[in-house]
């Protein structure tokens, strides 16, 4: 079992920059593969970032990519989410997830086993 707790969500102009992070609990932390999704109002759940039990392997949305950067701190049971050049339409709540399941990053929900409660982040154009 993993409990997840985002944090680091807010207010930021477009072209700002926030840092989501992710509080893991659970020994194990460092086997799960771990993930960001969003979801804006009215939308499906989107995926966002990924990154591999290791952090030798990461994968981006195309709308996200050369912006966006996941880390993760085995040590700290952590994963974070640097945003940089936000834009209006990356308003969303952002959920953290983990996934048990062997292989590569995931980049797909129904991957991934756990989720946390999301963070809203705004911004604003």
């Amino acid at each position: 079992q993993v409990q997840l707790v985002e944090s680091g969500g807010g207010l930021v102009q477009a072209g700002g920059s926030l840092r989501l992070s992710c509080a893991a609990s659970g020994r194990t932390f460092s086997s799960y593969r771990m993930g960001w999704f969003r979801q804006a109002p009215g939308k499906e759940r989107e995926f966002v970032a990924a990154i591999s039990w290791s952090g030798a392997s990461t994968y981006y949305s195309d709308s996200v990519k050369g912006r966006f950067t996941i880390s993760r701190d085995n040590a700290k049971n952590t994963v974070a989410l640097q945003m940089n050049s936000l834009k209006a339409e990356d308003t969303a709540v952002y959920y953290c997830a983990a996934s048990s399941q062997l292989g590569a990053a995931a980049t797909e929900k129904y991957e991934y086993d756990y989720w946390g409660q999301g963070t809203q982040v705004t911004v604003s154009s």
